[in-house]
């Protein structure tokens, strides 16, 4: 698939790994930086979303997500996001998502305004009454993460992993330019991002906060993930 990532907000919270070791299935393990683990809060918008062989359709093909996430490596050692939920206002994707990709899509009710380099984005899950809600801009000149820095541990990711509902592992690769990232200006419902991500003790705010203006994305299709490889 083709996608475009835009305004993106990355809020991340350090977590002792244990938390995040008992929620992965067998054959992941918890990536550490710092010897700390990481949970991520990132909203931004999903734009000209189609498949490669097809042109994006406006009432279908943009939309907003919000996705839960946490930094995982495989047996030989790969990197990659493990997805704890990503909530979508667009029914059609959270089908397509849950159905083809095995991801944990959730349809919530969202909207986002723009104004004056701010962006203002909330989110209510379908049946709940609690909102997230963000408001974000960037602060300073956009820029690469340096190697080895916790930005670029926490934004560089090119490989995503799920699992059935018998718990067999798939992977899927993502493909980008580096992302540019910037400090932010930032606010956002401390209270309820521990019933967001499913995790107490983050009604505190963010370890870590950056923005970027996005990227032009490239999905490859998910297989079955054995042991850092992929076979079909």
């Amino acid at each position: 698939m083709r996608q475009n990532w835009r305004d993106l907000l990355f809020c991340h919270w350090a977590i002792e790994p244990e938390q995040i070791r008992a929620t992965l299935p067998q054959g992941l393990h918890v990536d550490l930086y710092d010897k700390k683990a990481w949970i991520g809060v990132v909203p931004f918008f999903m734009r000209d979303v189609r498949p490669f062989f097809a042109p994006a359709l406006p009432v279908i093909s943009n939309f907003l997500e919000l996705n839960v996430r946490t930094y995982v490596h495989d047996d030989a050692g790969f990197p990659g996001v493990w997805f704890y939920s990503l909530d979508c206002n667009q029914p059609l994707a959270v089908w397509i998502a849950r159905t083809l990709f095995h991801l944990n899509y959730r349809h919530a009710f969202m909207r986002a305004e723009q104004a004056n380099a701010f962006t203002r984005y909330r989110s209510r899950l379908a049946g709940e009454a609690w909102e997230a809600y963000f408001r974000y801009a960037p602060r300073t000149p956009p820029r690469h993460a340096e190697p080895d820095s916790i930005e670029f541990f926490l934004v560089e990711r090119y490989l995503l992993f799920t699992a059935d509902k018998n718990r067999q592992i798939w992977s899927g690769r993502v493909h980008h330019a580096p992302y540019q990232i910037s400090d932010a200006f930032w606010e956002l419902s401390d209270p309820v991002i521990p019933r967001l991500t499913g995790f107490l003790g983050l009604d505190r705010p963010p370890d870590h906060v950056c923005h970027s203006p996005g990227a032009d994305v490239s999905i490859f299709r998910l297989r079955r993930h054995v042991f850092g490889g992929e076979i079909s």
